[in-house]
């Protein structure tokens, strides 16, 4: 998982890369190709 100042840029890496927020953390999900996954902060 890659962490990241700001999501923005990691958003546009895929075209299934979603972001959520959960817990108070936003991240980047992606289901067809985890290795996408994020986190910010």
């Amino acid at each position: 998982m890659k962490i990241a100042n700001s999501l923005k840029a990691l958003k546009k890496r895929h075209a299934n890369c979603k972001i959520v927020r959960r817990k108070g953390r936003t991240y980047v999900i992606n289901k067809t190709n985890p290795r996408y996954k994020a986190r910010q902060g």
